[in-house]
This record gives structure tokens, C-alpha cells and sequence, in this order.
């Protein structure tokens, strides 16, 4: 009959420690629209399951990459966040398993002879004091605990999983930052060209006004109006290299680099790719890297919430112990004299604080609740980011085409003004004018460019592309 009685014990200690409290993690709900807008129609193809080496083309912007991902600061940090998470999801994972101590203890009393012990203690052992040697394993084990411990492993596994999701997130943006330095690099090249033969243009158109000075034909307020439009030309040069300079070191601070010079290509080798493929919203959610870390944050809080519903409910401790004890040291390890064993169990429920506990629970609640909602905003700006990047592409590219009409006209404007100019047909203002012009054509045509560039980069990183 004790047989079966501990049999059923047992059996009913099983079924209560394999209950849990608390809600099981779901991926919160979000009304994803069927397309993007500004995309004509749904498309499964993506472009962010391309790896970097195929999306981008560069080769000297992709050995810039190479390094930033090797080398970024913030990216070692990222991975340094990795690393602490995963020891604490090896600490959890050992949640399950029982304490086990090992205590090795001597300790020498004088008790007060009108004490029991003091009193007795001369009488039966022959001095003043009392020696106690104790050496045993003391094993101690919560094994109901509603859930709690698996809550914690649950909760330790998502922050890992959070972690690494936050270290995709810093490598897909520090590879959008190096991108667009770059091609802000190579914009700031091209009107550096601009500027110079803009220089050497009006450098030209000067010449040809003092020899019609010196004849009489021009007079001198002609002179010192093109002097100052050629020192409007020089000014710029040092100004572009100037932000070349800074543009340079920012980019090989990403890199994790010391200051210097970066070897690149010219921006009118590259070409803006205005067709790629955004795929559907809905794979925002299984693409985005911060999307994928907000929805581990509400499984952290979810499984916490768990844990501090646990707390609340009687919980189950089984302690045990083994060693050997004596009050003579010579004794200490006479087998199985002064051997000991012990065993015990108790249940605990919290009385006076249970309205605490209960606090910590409604706050993790609380706490639940605010991570759905920041999910919640993460995938509502994803869904923008690609939209706005979508946008940018098409509106840069009908500005692209603009431009580059603007700059041919003023081409051709410049060239007939100058004609003009020395048949004694047009005055120095129309050639000035045209001059002025055609360098800023010129200008905005390479940072249209360079957004046109940028806006792909942008589309890239907002679909969740570059992690991989």
C-alpha cells in the first residue's frame, strides 16, 4: 500500500511540475498591406535576399565593405552583445538542475556555563569548549515551479536571439553608411571636375576681355566682373576638397581605420539601377533585422510576464544532504561513525508579499504590452522606409532626366555664347550668365546622381538586405 501511495505521490509531483502559467508566445497581430506603395503590383521577387557582392557592383566600394564588417566599432560591439547573451542563455539552460554544495566546516564555541552546553560541556568532554567538524554535500531542488524555470530559459534564449538579430541590424546600416559615403565621395570628385573646368572656362573668357580692353572694345567694369566670377570658381575648388577631405576620413572611420585616402572609382562609371524588385510587405517581418529584434523583445517580456505569474503560486523544494560530522577532529572521518544523512521538502506559498509579487506581475504585463506596441511601430516603419525609398527612385529618376536635358541646353548655350561674345554679338553679362549656369546644371546633376545611388542603397537596407 506505501508502495502505491508513493507511486501516486510521485506521479501527481510530475503532473504539477509540468504545469505552466502564462500566455504561450504568439507574434502579435499587424494589418501588413498587399503591396508597397508606389510598386504597380505585388511581386515575390527581392532584392535583399541578394547578397552585398551581387547587389552591388563596386569593387573598390566592396573591399571598403569587406572592412567595415570586419573591423566597424559598432559592429564588434554587436558582437560583443552576442557573446554576453549567449552566456547567459548557457547559464539558463542549467536552470533545471538541482544546487549542489559542497561544504567543508570546523568551528570551536565557548558557551556560557549557565547554558545547557556550558554547563555539560566539561563534564562530558573535559574542556572549556565544544569543537564541530563538518564536512557533507548539501543538494537543494525547486521542483515545482509552475513553469518558471522554463520561462527563463525561454526568455534567456530570446534575448540571444534579439541580440543577434540587433548585430544584423548594425551590419545591414553600417554597410548603407559606407555606401552612401561613398558615393557622396565620388559626387563631391565629380564637381570638383566641374568647378575646374569651369575655372579654366572662365580663365579663357578673361583673356579674351583684357585683350578687348586693351583695345578699347570692353571696358574695365567688364574686366572686374569676370575676375570675380573666376574667383567664384577658384573659392569652390578649395570648398570640394575641403569636404572631400572630411568625406574621406568619415569613411574610413567606418571602416575602422585610421584617417586617410580611399582608393574609388569615378561616379560616371556607375549606374543608378531604377527596376529593382521591393517583393511583398509581408516579408518584412521574416527579411528585417530590427523587425526580428522587436518580436524577440515581446517574447522576452512575454516570458517574463510568465515568471512573475509564476512567483505568485506555492512552490515545491526537495533538500537533501550527505557528510560526516563529529565534535573531535580525529574522529571527523571514522566511517560510518560519523557519517550523516538528511532529507526534507517543503512547499511555500508567499503570504505578505503577495501583493508585490502580484505588482511585478501587472507591471510585466505592462511591460508585454508596450513591446507589442513598439513591434508594432518597427514593422509600420519598415513598410515606410521601403515606401519612401520607392518613391525617392522614381521621382529621381524623371529629376534625373531633367537635369540632364538642363545640362546639354546650357552646354550648347555656353558654347554659342562665346561664339557670340568674340564675333561682338552677345555681351560678357549673357556669357557669364550661361557660364554660371552650366555649372550649377553640372553641380546638381552629380548629386542627383549620387541620391540616385543612395535611394537604391536605401531600398536595400529597408527590405532587410546585407546581413546575410
Amino acid at each position: 500500500m506505501n508502495k502505491y501511495l508513493y507511486i501516486i505521490g510521485f506521479a501527481g509531483i510530475a503532473v504539477i511540475a509540468s504545469c505552466k502559467v502564462g500566455k504561450e508566445f504568439a507574434r502579435p497581430s499587424v494589418d501588413m498591406p498587399a503591396q508597397f506603395r508606389g510598386e504597380a503590383s505585388a511581386d515575390t521577387n527581392n532584392i535583399a535576399v541578394l547578397p552585398v557582392s551581387s547587389f552591388i557592383k563596386d569593387a573598390a566600394l566592396l573591399r571598403l565593405i569587406d572592412s567595415a564588417v570586419a573591423k566597424n566599432f559598432d559592429v564588434q560591439v554587436a558582437l560583443k552583445n552576442i557573446e554576453s547573451a549567449g552566456a547567459s542563455l548557457k547559464s539558463a539552460r542549467s536552470g533545471r538542475l538541482p544546487d549542489l554544495n559542497l561544504s567543508v566546516q570546523g568551528t570551536r564555541n565557548w558557551p556560557s556555563k549557565n547554558s545547557l552546553n556550558g554547563s555539560l560541556s566539561e563534564q562530558f568532554i573535559g574542556t572549556r569548549y565544544m569543537d564541530d567538524y563538518n564536512a557533507g554535500l548539501n543538494l537543494s531542488w525547486e521542483v515545482v515551479a509552475w513553469g518558471k524555470i522554463s520561462r527563463l530559459k525561454e526568455a534567456a534564449l530570446a534575448t540571444y536571439l534579439q541580440s543577434t538579430e540587433a548585430s544584423k541590424a548594425v551590419r545591414t546600416r553600417v554597410i548603407s553608411d559606407v555606401a552612401q559615403a561613398y558615393y557622396n565621395l565620388l559626387m563631391l570628385d565629380t564637381q570638383k571636375e566641374v568647378a575646374y573646368r569651369n575655372m579654366q572656362l572662365t580663365d579663357s573668357t578673361l583673356r579674351i576681355v583684357r585683350l578687348q580692353y586693351s583695345s578699347g572694345m570692353a571696358t574695365n567694369l567688364a574686366v572686374e566682373q569676370i575676375e570675380a566670377q573666376l574667383r567664384v570658381s577658384l573659392a569652390l575648388i578649395p570648398q570640394i576638397e575641403q569636404q572631400i577631405a572630411i568625406q574621406e576620413n568619415a569613411l574610413k572611420t567606418l571602416t575602422g581605420e585610421m584617417p586617410g585616402g580611399i582608393v574609388r572609382n569615378r561616379l560616371q562609371d556607375l549606374t543608378a539601377d531604377t527596376t529593382l524588385a521591393a517583393g511583398v510587405p509581408a516579408s518584412l517581418l521574416s527579411r528585417r533585422p530590427d523587425v526580428r529584434a522587436a518580436e524577440m523583445a515581446v517574447k522576452v517580456a512575454n516570458a517574463r510576464a510568465g515568471v512573475a505569474e509564476a512567483a505568485m503560486y506555492p512552490a515545491l523544494n526537495i533538500t537533501a544532504g550527505v557528510g560526516v560530522n563529529s565534535f573531535k577532529i580525529d574522529n571527523w572521518l571514522n566511517i560510518p561513525g560519523s557519517l550523516f544523512e538528511t532529507v526534507g521538502g517543503s512547499i511555500t506559498q508567499p503570504v505578505f508579499r503577495r501583493r508585490q509579487l502580484r505588482t511585478e506581475w501587472e507591471t510585466a504585463k505592462i511591460d508585454w504590452e508596450k513591446s507589442v506596441i513598439e513591434f508594432r511601430r518597427s514593422v509600420t516603419t519598415a513598410v515606410q522606409e521601403v515606401s519612401d525609398a520607392l518613391a525617392k527612385m522614381d521621382k529621381l529618376k524623371e529629376q534625373y532626366i531633367f537635369t540632364q536635358q538642363r545640362v546639354d541646353r546650357l552646354e550648347i548655350a555656353t558654347h554659342d555664347a562665346s561664339l557670340l561674345f568674340q564675333n561682338g554679338m552677345a555681351n560678357y553679362l549673357e556669357v557669364i550668365t550661361a557660364q554660371s549656369n552650366a555649372l550649377q546644371s553640372e553641380l546638381d546633376l552629380a548629386a542627383v546622381k549620387r541620391d540616385q545611388l543612395n535611394a537604391t542603397v536605401d531600398l536595400y537596407r529597408a527590405l532587410g538586405g546585407g546581413w546575410k
